[in-house]
């Protein structure tokens, strides 16, 4: 500091240091790593966008050119369902909407089940349904198998919010899936499915959320760097 002839200071001879208005990446620093309150609001806020966004789809003959397209690209994934038993859903909040897919699935041999929320912070369960048969209105009025028995899918087809880069997957907020995904005692083939206009740059992944082996939109298949592409028999 500098003083004036009378001895009393003027201040700083030179400004003093900025570097917190720079951004770390410049200074060639690490910036810090979101907290777990921040993620959890920033993915209640991008949820709720994207879902509005998906619902904004209100063009029947445009939805089902995209289901149309997204189907196409499962069938290259998904090739022999014949004794597979395959875990779908029933279409909320917009959706694509894979119920004839469904139908195919039986119609080629194979089993389609549907999961079942039995309880808050519980892993669901899934039963097998067919066409025809009954159903009940569950957790968010979703309908699920009345009297299906219980089995344990080969292959998982789970609904997007949203999806990143690296195959991981934004959804409800309930954790169900990564919970389900978790417990089961053999791994399944994982599928996330969604529309292409649904992909962000990531989701923030915390050590609980578990990637997609596979993603697959209208417009895309993307295998997460770590799968190896299952044969034309899975």
């Amino acid at each position: 500091m500098n003083a004036d002839d009378d001895g009393k200071s003027r201040g700083y001879a030179s400004p003093a240091c900025s570097m917190h208005e720079i951004d770390p990446a410049y200074m060639g620093l690490t910036a810090p790593a979101p907290s777990k309150e921040w993620i959890t609001e920033w993915r209640r806020g991008k949820r709720q966008r994207l879902i509005e966004e998906r619902s904004s789809l209100v063009d029947q003959t445009q939805r089902d050119s995209l289901t149309a397209a997204l189907i196409a690209r499962l069938d290259t994934v998904v090739t022999d369902v014949a004794g597979k038993r395959v875990s779908l859903y029933w279409p909320f909040k917009g959706e694509p909407d894979l119920r004839g897919w469904m139908a195919s699935v039986n119609a080629a041999g194979g089993t389609c089940l549907l999961p079942v929320v039995t309880a808050k912070g519980q892993p669901l369960t899934f039963r097998a349904w067919k066409q025809g048969e009954k159903l009940e209105r569950g957790v968010w009025n979703i309908l699920f198998p009345a009297n299906g028995p219980e089995q344990i899918p080969d292959i998982v087809i789970a609904p997007l919010v949203g999806f990143d880069h690296d195959c991981y997957r934004l959804g409800y907020g309930g954790g169900f899936f990564d919970r389900t995904l978790a417990h089961l005692g053999r791994a399944p083939l994982v599928i996330g499915v969604g529309f292409s206009q649904q992909a962000i740059a990531t989701i923030h992944p915390l050590p609980h959320d578990i990637p997609m082996d596979v993603i697959v939109t209208d417009s895309e298949v993307r295998y997460r760097e770590t799968t190896l592409r299952p044969s034309p028999n899975i």
